[in-house]
């Protein structure tokens, strides 16, 4: 694997620039009491924070945000529409109803309730028993319905959550992480945004029930607009959350808490931080080279390289020390090599939060070079394979 430096960057945007892999040793920009925590800005892409994110955990009424991508899912594709039936068994009654005493819509056990009622009980209650009654509607039971969430989730680009009902209830082989709970979170903004506004409805009225949205953001008049919160025994207090304020949206997950008031304050003072502590910056226009490449038999030395259109990441406002970037490549690269083809990756660091990858091709096309210069990059690359061994 080799690296380079960046053309130009460093003393337009004085950031730091390494020859070498970063160290793991750079401190955190931001602390937080949660465990396991991910937050990352939508535009950009950039990774604004990370913490044991690929850390498994119990998912608890996190798993209710893949339980409405499956039905988001069918009703885009015309298999369901809102205004479907769907009937209460009592087995979704006992489970996840009133006499449950967990999170309930109070579905009354033999009827029929309409399926847009269940989605707003589902997101705004948090209501197991319209989790049950959907996932028995959909699929027959809870473990077929678990199923197609697994099925689903790796079809959206989750690959390690696993579901074993519809609810988030404790069960054996469950699990989620905080990256694929926002990477699952902005596919939901993206594909969905017709159901997306359901996550910060306030308030839901059904059977003459009043119940409020249990996600605290909502009341804190921050830009926040959705979308979960969840609660086990064993991980704690746990949040996924987006805020969309001054032009940006960003979104969080963040686990491990321990009490509702400190899911709450760590998820508003994190959120808060992921708006105000970065500046927006386009660092490379679109079809501007980026760097170089060393090159082996070529007729260059180098092939120099660019994005596929505008390049922009979040730089903080403060500690800019901590940012670095590098191009990474296998290398050196063989010639011929043709205008266009993948060369390499810019990749950029917060800290040592890896938080930017951007594909990196060839800018120009470089023929095989004469026998001499094919015969001194032999020798060279001799010499340096020497000295990295």
């Amino acid at each position: 694997m080799h690296s380079t430096t960046i053309a130009g960057w460093a003393a337009k945007f004085a950031l730091v620039i390494l020859l070498a892999i970063p160290a793991t040793a750079h401190a955190q920009l931001f602390q937080t009491r949660a465990k396991q925590a991910y937050m990352i800005d939508a535009g950009t892409g950039t990774i604004l924070y990370s913490k044991n994110p690929d850390e498994p955990i119990p998912p608890a009424s996190l798993a209710k945000l893949m339980t409405m991508e499956v039905v988001f899912n069918a009703i885009r594709s015309g298999r369901l529409s809102l205004d479907d039936q769907f009937y209460v068994s009592e087995y979704a009654w006992r489970t996840g109803g009133a006499v449950s005493g967990g999170s309930t819509m109070f579905a009354e056990v033999k009827s029929s309730i309409r399926l847009e009622d269940l989605i707003q009980g589902v997101i705004v209650q948090s209501a197991n028993d319209g989790c049950i009654i959907i996932a028995e509607g959909m699929a027959g039971s809870e473990e077929n319905f678990a199923q197609l969430m697994t099925e689903r989730a790796r079809e959206i680009g989750l690959e390690t959550s696993v579901f074993k009902n519809s609810t988030g209830l404790p069960a054996d082989g469950q699990h989620v992480t905080m990256r694929e709970l926002v990477k699952l979170a902005m596919h939901i903004w993206r594909e969905y945004p017709d159901f997306y506004r359901y996550y910060s409805q306030p308030e839901f009225t059904w059977n003459k029930i009043l119940q409020r949205n249990r996600n605290p953001l909502l009341r804190m008049d921050m830009g926040a607009d959705g979308l979960k919160t969840g609660y086990t025994e064993e991980s704690g207090y746990a949040i996924v959350g987006s805020v969309e304020r001054g032009g940006r949206r960003i979104f969080m997950a963040m686990s491990g808490m321990a009490s509702d008031a400190e899911r709450a304050e760590e998820a508003r003072k994190m959120l808060d931080w992921g708006i105000r502590a970065f500046q927006p910056t386009e660092i490379f226009a679109d079809g501007e080279v980026v760097g170089e490449a060393q090159l082996y038999g070529g007729m260059k030395s180098g092939v120099e390289l660019k994005a596929r259109g505008p390049v922009s990441i979040l730089v903080p406002l403060t500690n800019r020390d901590r940012l670095i970037a590098r191009i990474v490549y296998q290398g050196p690269v063989r010639a011929p090599v043709e205008e266009g083809a993948p060369v390499g990756f810019l990749k950029v660091w917060i800290g040592d939060t890896l938080s930017q990858e951007t594909p990196l091709y060839a800018a120009e096309s470089v023929e095989v070079g004469a026998l001499h210069q094919r015969a001194l990059d032999a020798v060279e690359e001799l010499l340096v394979g020497w000295l990295r061994s």
